[in-house]
């Protein structure tokens, strides 16, 4: 065989075996990307989550993490307080939803989902988060309106757990 015959044979295996073998190394590459990404999502929200509850904190006064009615009413500098605080749950919750939520999740998405509906399912236990929802939703993405409205529906009518002053 001449070297022409040898680089034709040799051309025809990387063709036959090399490009499949790339085009698989490809996608498995681009399927790491989408899952690195996915995770980087998760935790940006995650840290809008933790700064969220820096403000609950900042804000103990009104016992949003340990009671689900306050044993006293609120004064109205606590009342917005209050309503401001659920303002930017509800703006997490919302870029949650749109960006993490799909109808028909991968096992990876709806593991991360699933830390999300947990937090929804927590605050929605709450009457009076539940009571200001509507005004909460106002303007907000429909789907996710639907979305957490079932939520705090189902939440209503839930055993109410035992919470601690």
């Amino acid at each position: 065989m001449t070297n022409l015959e040898w680089l034709e044979a040799l051309s025809y295996i990387v063709t036959i075996v090399g490009l499949p073998f790339a085009i698989w190394v490809f996608l498995k590459e681009q399927r790491k990307e989408r899952i690195n990404d996915d995770e980087d999502l998760y935790l940006q929200l995650s840290d809008e989550y933790s700064k969220f509850l820096r403000l609950v904190l900042d804000n103990a006064d009104l016992r949003l993490m340990t009671q689900a009615e306050p044993s006293t009413p609120f004064n109205p500098e606590q009342i917005e307080r209050r309503d401001i605080l659920f303002e930017i749950l509800i703006s997490i919750f919302e870029r949650a939803y749109i960006l993490v939520y799909e109808d028909e999740m991968n096992r990876q998405t709806a593991r991360l989902w699933q830390t999300w509906e947990d937090y929804m399912r927590y605050w929605c236990r709450r009457s009076d988060f539940r009571d200001r929802l509507p005004l909460l939703l106002e303007g907000e993405d429909p789907d996710f309106q639907r979305h957490i409205t079932a939520i705090a529906d189902n939440e209503s009518r839930a055993p109410k757990p035992a919470y601690t002053p």
